[in-house]
């Protein structure tokens, strides 16, 4: 099997994704824009061969790459980047050498949050009621119709909570429409009282979903962004039956093949419905794909490159432990240092680690992963690690 792995240095643990495909035979193709002395070591094993291009975003200089591959190892057998911002030209260059994979004319279903909520609709899972390219009156009779404020605006076509804000009354709306970037396309939706809760795993060729986890966020992603508020999740040791349930009608409407999803909903603090949020064809990010690993103690890059390779992979799984993750933000007053934290938890945190500046904002910028089988003490060790002085209120 020949697989090009676009920008296989970032994220980080592409690089695990690559070093497993090595090692189930397949020849892993790199294309990126750094030297190849910069790449670490484990990445350097893992590639049969590497091109370095001067610029990701220049499409023709890596169509003619992906040439070079073909005309010497043969016909491409996939394309990926697993990074939600390489989906259009994954899909671009899966279209232009028919290459096994999402193509040009599925892929705004997989970017566009509006089209989303159609698929969601197909499947028959709630989703957030929602509106685009809105002026003042539009939007005003949207917040009429749904009961009014608070709302939430967002990019239709986006990733994380960049450029996410909730509107909470007519001034707030006001500020919102003359200050928002013209060329941006935003969605406003309802704002659920909630709590955000995933569904993350592995769909094979043939549409069967072979693994599944799920996390739980218990602060809001958004006000970690915006307020400068803690961000922190639990990968949980069982997936709900109504989360299940959800996720694999969408994931079945969709029609994915071979890929790994990342689907986000929320439960409804009022009436306890499952309400879709968005999906992503991607691996979770902030670290859960090591969460998956700390909880079912298996090796979830591994278990990808099985099911590129095999088609399948060995189970059944089950989830020994709750994995929690927590970090600092280098602007709060946090009442336990890192030492003392090390410390205290010291069997229990599997991994401690600084955050790249690009998602230090909304991540932390130092983070640690923990786990217990009592869930109560992984909350607890949350609890600890964002303790601040004077008991000031950073929650969202």
């Amino acid at each position: 099997m020949n697989f090009i792995f676009f920008s296989p240095n970032y994220p980080n643990y592409c690089t695990e994704f690559c070093f497993h495909l090595k090692n189930s035979g397949v020849n892993v193709l790199g294309i990126s824009d750094v030297d190849y002395y910069l790449l670490n070591e484990k990445l350097q094993y893992s590639l049969t061969e590497y091109i370095k291009v001067d610029r990701l975003e220049d499409y023709d200089e890596v169509l003619r790459a992906v040439g070079y591959y073909t005309h010497k190892y043969g016909k491409i057998d996939r394309f990926e980047s697993l990074n939600e911002h390489w989906l259009e030209l994954d899909a671009h260059i899966r279209t232009d050498f028919n290459i096994f994979g999402t193509k040009l004319d599925f892929i705004s279903n997989l970017k566009q949050k509006s089209k989303m909520e159609k698929f969601f609709k197909k499947s028959g899972v709630e989703s957030i009621r929602s509106i685009t390219k809105f002026d003042r009156a539009k939007a005003k009779k949207f917040i009429a119709k749904i009961g009014g404020y608070p709302v939430v605006v967002k990019p239709n076509i986006g990733v994380g909570a960049n450029m996410t804000y909730k509107i909470a009354n007519e001034s707030e709306l006001e500020h919102f429409l003359h200050t928002k970037p013209p060329e941006v396309e935003f969605i406003m939706q309802e704002h659920i009282d909630g709590v955000l809760q995933t569904y993350d795993g592995l769909v094979n060729k043939d549409g069967e979903i072979l693994f599944a986890a799920s996390h739980e966020f218990p602060h809001s992603i958004m006000e970690s962004v915006n307020a400068g508020n803690h961000f922190s999740y639990y990968c949980l040791k069982e997936v709900s039956g109504e989360i299940e349930e959800a996720g694999r009608k969408i994931i079945h409407t969709y029609g994915i093949r071979e890929r790994f999803f990342h689907l986000e909903f929320f439960k409804s603090n009022r009436d306890g419905n499952i309400i879709a949020l968005e999906v992503n064809m991607r691996p979770p990010g902030s670290w859960m794909t090591d969460a998956i690993n700390y909880t079912y103690d298996i090796d979830i890059y591994e278990l990808w490159a099985n099911m590129v390779v095999n088609n399948q992979v060995e189970g059944p799984f089950v989830g020994k432990y709750y994995t929690g993750f927590a970090s600092h933000k280098n602007h709060l007053p946090y009442a336990h240092g890192h030492e003392e934290i090390m410390q205290r938890y010291h069997h229990e945190i599997v991994h401690h680690f600084s955050i790249e500046d690009v998602q230090s904002q909304s991540r932390g910028n130092y983070a640690y992963q923990f786990r217990s089988k009592d869930f109560d003490e992984v909350k607890r060790i949350e609890a600890f690690i964002h303790a601040v002085e004077n008991k000031v209120e950073v929650y969202a």
